[in-house]
Parts: structure tokens; sequence; C-alpha cells
């Protein structure tokens, strides 16, 4: 099966070099740019045009075996106009000029048929992003099926060989991408940049008796060096793994969490979905009204960093086209802006921030505690690993969600526990942050350390 896999894509293997992707983006802005003239020909208001492409490989091991060695490259064209208020969109892969003026032609027809919006429309020109710094953004790999077995197989294998209670995999993977963003539109704004990602992961599966339990360990990361090694990955999975065996349930109870690292960030994206202007417009947040009142402690600064070169988060405009800039959007505590796209501005009577597409790089402000320095702190309570369901109402900020861990006593961790639930409101979870490690997690767009809360209920036997 191997053999039959790495010889039918072989072709497809060679490695592309960032001199091929430029001169590739320029050709695709090329193609941005005849979109946006055709428009303009039609007789639309306001026109704007993207493409994000990517090339890459997937593979998929398991047990020692090749699953899946996958090959691909996408990215369609996309041209939305404005017929005055009314808008339209389409698509096409095919960049040929016969395929864009196809395209246009469809966008413009919609448009002709769709109900004017009074909101639709381009983001202000005066916000366009001016400068394109080069972010340092893109490193192409050996996007080989060899190369990216042989990571796979290397960490599948090592983990598998590090303790005889890990009896089972659920495979490794890996995966390299390298691609490019453009956009333009009729504020005479043409601009795009290069991007790659890398990463490798392992999940498995350890027994103790009768009970068996599953965890998992992955690396991800813009150049193929800064990624763990397989044997790092490997062991970090097998760590977690058995640190999960003879797991126990515990009774109800309020106590204090702490939730590690690798699952704050989803305290802080629940954070990003209610300061957001599509839940705030509809009236469909718990932070409604919230602008410059406090929203989490004093202490507390959350700083967005677009610009870090290298960083996964990064990027030198918004999917309108705005300028991303460095801003703090809490400060001691108090929010301080919401997270706009023009839309959602012109529905609330704002100014747009920068965050089409989504936030870039925050930074989350943290005391200089270990993850173990706060186990201490926090005497007894409940350290939570994995986390569970979809449990979370933004309307009301009501959060239930099944969780994982260890439980702590007198500062110190005792054993696994599961079939837990916690619950608590987002709004009163926020404000009760005690404290922020210092084992800050840059493998998300929210880098974090372990966040520990006052108090919440948790739900056992």
């Amino acid at each position: 099966m191997r053999r039959f896999l790495l010889s039918s894509v072989q072709s497809a293997s060679s490695v592309v070099t960032t001199a091929e992707l430029h001169e590739e983006m320029r050709e695709v802005e090329t193609a941005v740019a005849t979109a946006l003239e055709q428009a303009q020909k039609l007789g639309s208001s306001a026109a704007e045009c993207a493409i994000s492409r990517s090339r890459g490989i997937n593979v998929g091991t398991r047990l020692g075996e090749v699953e899946t060695v996958e090959f691909n490259q996408d990215g369609a064209l996309g041209i939305t106009l404005y017929v005055g208020q009314q808008k339209g969109s389409a698509s096409t892969t095919d960049l040929s000029s016969n395929a864009i003026r196809a395209a246009v032609e469809k966008a413009f027809d919609i448009a002709r048929y769709t109900s004017p919006d009074p909101y639709a429309g381009l983001a202000p020109a005066e916000l366009m992003a001016t400068d394109i710094p080069d972010l340092d953004l893109c490193h192409p790999a050996d996007q080989s099926a060899d190369y990216a077995l042989e990571q796979a197989l290397a960490c599948e294998n090592h983990a598998l060989q590090l303790d005889p209670r890990i009896v089972n995999s659920d495979g490794a993977g890996y995966s390299s991408h390298v691609g490019y963003r453009v956009y333009g539109n009729s504020h005479g704004f043409l601009a795009g940049y290069l991007q790659s990602r890398h990463s490798l992961s392992c999940s498995l599966i350890a027994k103790s008796g009768d009970a068996m339990q599953r965890d998992y360990s992955y690396t991800v990361a813009r150049h193929k060096d800064d990624l763990w090694t397989p044997q790092q990955v490997a062991e970090d999975a097998a760590q977690s793994t058995l640190a999960r065996l003879d797991s126990r349930k515990i009774s109800t109870a309020s106590v204090p969490v702490i939730f590690r690292a690798d699952v704050a960030n989803s305290l802080f994206g629940h954070f990003v979905g209610a300061i957001s202007g599509g839940n705030l417009y509809r009236k469909s947040s718990f932070l409604l009204d919230h602008l410059g009142k406090q929203v989490l402690p004093e202490w507390l600064t959350i700083t967005e960093q677009p610009h870090l070169r290298g960083a996964l988060g990064s990027s030198p405009f918004d999917h309108e086209g705005l300028a991303t800039t460095e801003k703090n959007i809490v400060t001691n505590g108090v929010l301080e802006t919401y997270l706009l796209t023009s839309y959602a501005a012109r529905k609330m009577q704002m100014q747009p921030t920068g965050h089409a597409g989504g936030i870039h790089n925050w930074s989350v402000s943290h005391g200089e505690q270990s993850l173990a320095d706060l186990c201490r702190d926090m005497g007894t309570g409940l350290l939570v690993t994995e986390l569970m369901g979809q449990g979370v109402n933004l309307v009301n900020g009501d959060y239930s969600r099944g969780a994982a861990g260890f439980w702590v006593e007198n500062g110190e961790i005792q054993y696994p526990v599961e079939e837990i639930t916690i619950a608590g409101n987002l709004k009163d979870m926020l404000k009760s942050i005690v404290a922020i490690g210092n084992d800050v997690d840059y493998r998300h767009g929210v880098r974090t350390g372990s966040v520990l809360l006052e108090n919440l209920k948790i739900a056992g036997n």
C-alpha cells in the first residue's frame, strides 16, 4: 500500500520556492486586477476580489502503516461587486480571461436581482493598508511523501516504544502547506502576501487493567525548523496519555479551577465571539454595550500584535484590505475595542477595526508563576486539561462543558479525573480570573498561560 501511494503521487512532490510563489502571486494579482476592471466596465459602483491559494501535503500513519497520503492545491478567485447597495458574488478556479469575465458577469447579474442593503459596501478607502510589511510568514519545506511519512512514522514508532502501557495508536500526522493571499478592491488597493504552515501530531491509547485512556500532542509553526522533533511530540503525547490512566470520578462541589494553557485559549475564544460585530449587532452577546467597561480583572491586559515576524496569527492587512495595527483589546480589565468588519461597523455606526477574517496574535498578560505555582496557590481544586461539548451560550454567557483533568489537594496533583461537568457564567468567570501562569502556549491565536479561576461548579458523581 505504501509503495503504491508513493509512486502514484511522486510527480506531485517537488519543492516549491519562495521565488516561484512570488511569481505565481504576481500572476494572480494580475487576474484580480482584470476582474476589477471587468466589474468597472459593467457599471458596478464598487467591487472587491480575493483569492487564497494553498498547496501542500497531508499524511497519516497508524501502527506503522500508511493510512493517507494526500496532496492538495486549492483556491478560488471570489469576486463581489455592488450596484448601488445591491450585492452579487461569484467565484472561479479558472483564472483565464474568459472565465474571469464570466464570473464577473454572473456576480453583476446576481447583484441586479438582490434587495438593497444599506450597510453593504467596501471598507472605507482611508483605512486601507498603505504599507505592506514583510512579516517573514513563508518558509517552504520539503513536501515529498517520503519526507512527510518519515516524520509521522518516526513520531508514532518512538511513541509506541516508550512504555508497555501504550497499547495502541490513533495515528500520527504530518502536514506542510505554502500559499498566498491576494486582495484587491475598486479603491485602488491591491496587495498580497505569502504564508506557510507545518504541523506534526500524534494520538495514543494507553491501558491499565480494563480501562483505557487516549490523549495526544502536536506542534505547529510557520518554519519547519521551529517544530518540535518527532521524538518530542511522541514523548509529550505519551506523557499526557499515561498521566490519565486510572482516572477517577469526583463528587459534585464548587472549587477553584485551573484551565491549563492548552485549553485556556478556548476561554478567551468565547470572549472573542462575545465582542465580535456579528454577535453584537444581532444583540446576541453577553457583552453587549460593554465597550469602555470592566470585563476582566484590573491587572489583566490583552494586546493584539498583528505584525510579529513569523507568528502564526500575523497579517499585514485584514480580509477587507484594512491595515492591521498593534492595539490593546483590554487595558487593565477595561474593554477598549470591539472586533468589527466594515459591515458590522456600519450597522453599529462605528469604525471597522481590521478584524475581517479574525484576530491577530493576542497576548494575554501574565505573572511569573508556573503551572505548579498556580496549583500551590489554588490549594484544593480541579486542573482542567480537556474540554468536551459545546455547552456555551454567548447570548447570556451560560457555560457548561464536559471536562477531564486532575484533582489537586494541598497544592499538589493527586490523581486524574474524568466524567466531570464544569459550569458557570462567562461574564463572572472572566472577572474571577485570579492569576495567569507563565507557561504561555504559542500554538493558538490567543497566547495565554494557564488560567486560575476563583470558583466554578463541578458536577461529578
